[in-house]
């Protein structure tokens, strides 16, 4: 089946079975306290306006916590060892290690992640069939790691900037969950619009990337 057939059978599927996760989600939002998503917020500013500055420091974090999820699922499944803590620290030495001397290369595989995720957004909220979400999602891919590997700066601003559009976001819909008046209506939004949440975390995406473009390009300190 060709990439152009999928995107037919979505405009004609009427039924499908939902793959997004949204409920699990949500359930990390709403157990995080006030102190948590405030955290989240200020830390996503951050990284939302400055992200340039602190790139290095996110890469490492990101590898870190994917080689965390990777060594425990290893552990898990693979090895067949019930002490998934070993394999989760192992891998998160092994990944945030390597990549600092391949820094480049982390930082344009995680430009291309935030394309995927950003196009993936763009399917779910056009209501388009999720189980062919993961089309959307390589179109993103594919378009991301271009631009990355083309224009280095350009994905250092793209993945810092959805970096912080998600903590911020994460942390607003916490805070607002958290005042009664609120938390109902937000949960409404969230579950009845597939629209919702990929537009609040375009919206600042977009802003982060124009202001970091424009912060990064009067800077004549920046550097690798």
């Amino acid at each position: 089946m060709d990439y152009f057939t999928i995107l037919a059978q979505t405009a004609t599927e009427t039924s499908e079975e939902a793959v997004v996760p949204i409920d699990i989600f949500w359930e990390q939002i709403t157990s995080l306290s006030l102190l948590e998503a405030l955290t989240f917020i200020s830390f996503g500013v951050v990284c939302l306006f400055y992200g340039w500055r602190v790139f290095k420091v996110l890469v490492v974090i990101n590898f870190a916590l994917f080689g965390m999820m990777l060594g425990m699922a290893i552990t898990e499944k693979i090895v067949g060892l019930n002490n998934q803590f070993v394999g989760g620290i192992a891998g998160m030495i092994i990944l945030s290690v390597l990549s600092v001397p391949l820094m480049r290369w982390a930082v344009c595989l995680l430009g291309a992640a935030a394309g995927g995720i950003l196009t993936s957004g763009i399917w779910y909220a056009c209501g388009l069939t999720e189980r062919y979400i993961w089309a959307g999602g390589l179109i993103g891919i594919i378009a991301g790691g271009m631009i990355s590997f083309i224009v280095f700066k350009a994905a250092v601003i793209l993945f810092s900037s959805l970096w912080g559009s998600g903590l911020v976001v994460i942390g607003s819909l916490a805070l607002l969950y958290l005042y009664p008046k609120t938390s109902v209506k937000v949960e409404e939004l969230v579950f009845s619009l597939k629209w919702f949440l990929p537009a609040l975390i375009t919206a600042p995406t977009a802003i982060g990337f124009v202001l970091q473009h424009k912060f990064l390009k009067s800077s004549k300190d920046w550097d690798l």
